[in-house]
């Protein structure tokens, strides 16, 4: 896990109270961001869960929105890359952590 900042220690700790992950993998991505970088905006979050099964990726996003959804709306984070997994899908993937796209601009206020 890359957790270096509060924000991502805030992160990281409302992910695992709300879902309980068999694993999770939090990474920092503001530095590959226009304005992002040393800014802790942009996190790329992998979430293994139970609490996945038998959900649709919407459902799935809206339990990890309802754990973090907070720093999102009050602006701590810009930007929440999320990947949920059951058990059984990370196993399937091998275990490998999904590329992220290149940044394709920034905010226009920034």
């Amino acid at each position: 896990m890359s957790v270096g900042t509060d924000r991502a220690a805030l992160l990281h700790d409302r992910v695992v109270a709300a879902l309980a992950p068999a694993a999770l993998e939090l990474v920092d991505e503001s530095h590959l961001h226009a304005g992002g970088k040393g800014k802790q905006s942009h996190f790329k979050l992998v979430v293994v869960a139970a609490a996945f099964e038998g959900r649709a990726l919407l459902a799935r996003h809206r339990l990890v929105h309802d754990a973090v959804g907070e720093l999102l709306a009050t602006k701590q984070l810009h930007a929440l890359s999320i990947h949920a997994y059951t058990p059984a899908e990370w196993l399937a993937r091998g275990e490998v952590m999904p590329q992220s796209p290149p940044c394709r601009g920034g905010s226009k206020t920034d």
